[in-house]
């Protein structure tokens, strides 16, 4: 019963915080159909479609499971002037979100992926993107944009969330880091490998471990925890000066990291459905449990917890209170 209260005591909490979000949108379309017959063009398909769909993603997927638990984000991004931007501004409508933190660009289009599914078959994909940097002029409107928002606002936690499409360049993560430092504003990394080592001085690095590996061009394996730590401690910690180091485990849990100590938290078993969007909640949860001033190692039991409850769900499903108050495996909120 304590724990209960406990739980429902730090949820109550997370709906007083502003979170705020930069990196790489874009939207998820999925064109939904029937199939009958082979194209008479190519051995394909033909799929005859019955529905569109479109949904915020990315980066955007942080943000709506920061709203779904009742929180505030602010999503900093660029997209296109194009009718997928138009889209992406009309779902952030639909969500009750601010677009305050969005610069558009004729220059670079929205990111949209396009999902074709026939007879509840995932068919084919199409991909349309532009993935180098920012040129300056949008790194400079970006990072004018975000520097406008927190010193208007008070902020809780600043997340960089990375699909690797551009949008955090160096100088942006930079210049965002360094305000954050000056406003003492918690940073937290869920990182990609071609800005891995750019990050300096932030609070919270969550790769997974396969980017954690790759990252540092490492040979070691998931059960080598002393390796992992050994690693962490030389390249993370001491020469990028970052306070916790969180690398998820998939099966076998969550590494954690403080620089001085680590644990290792088991995973919670589930009935696992679909991992997708899992790595986009578990950074939400871990942003809201240090802007609440959760230690650690609870922060990363609870945002394991939340990771295994949308895996229990087809399709990418944001968490919510109820999902934490109603797990039926009543996980222990003590850390061993």
């Amino acid at each position: 019963m304590a724990e209960k209260k406990f739980l429902q005591d730090i949820l109550s909490d997370f709906q007083g915080k502003t979170i705020l979000i930069v990196g790489d949108v874009m939207v998820d379309e999925y064109l939904w159909g029937d199939v009958s017959r082979i194209s008479p063009e190519a051995p394909v398909p033909v799929v005859s479609c019955t529905a569109r769909e479109h949904r915020m993603g990315g980066a955007a997927n942080v943000a709506i499971n920061i709203k779904a638990l009742g929180a505030s984000p602010i999503m900093c991004s660029v997209i296109g002037e194009d009718a997928i931007g138009a889209i992406y501004r009309g779902l952030l409508q639909e969500w009750g979100m601010t677009d305050e933190g969005i610069v558009q660009s004729a220059l670079r289009p929205t990111t949209v992926k396009t999902r074709v599914i026939g007879n509840h078959q995932h068919l084919l994909r199409v991909d349309q993107e532009i993935t180098h940097f920012l040129d300056a002029n949008l790194e400079s409107l970006l990072m004018d944009r975000v520097r406008q928002i927190v010193n208007r606002q008070p902020i809780d936690a600043i997340i960089f969330q990375d699909y690797d499409k551009g949008v955090l360049t160096p100088g942006l993560i930079n210049g965002v880091s360094d305000l954050a430092r000056e406003k003492k504003i918690p940073t937290l990394v869920d990182p990609k490998k071609r800005s891995f080592l750019a990050y300096k001085g932030v609070s919270l690095f969550k790769p997974n471990f396969k980017e954690f590996v790759e990252g540092l061009n490492l040979d070691l394996k998931k059960s080598d925890s002393e390796g992992i730590f050994r690693a962490a401690q030389k390249e993370l910690h001491t020469k990028n000066q970052i306070e916790i180091v969180m690398i998820t485990l998939s099966e076998q849990g969550v590494f954690v990291s403080t620089g001085n100590e680590y644990k290792i938290l088991p995973a919670e078993r589930r009935d696992i459905a679909d991992v997708s969007g899992a790595g986009d909640t578990v950074i939400s949860v871990t942003a809201l449990c240090l802007a609440s001033g959760m230690g650690p190692f609870r922060t990363a039991l609870l945002a394991n917890i939340a990771g295994g409850l949308v895996c229990e769900k087809i399709g990418v499903v944001p968490i919510t209170a109820e999902m934490f108050l109603n797990d039926r495996r009543n996980p222990s909120l003590t850390v061993a």
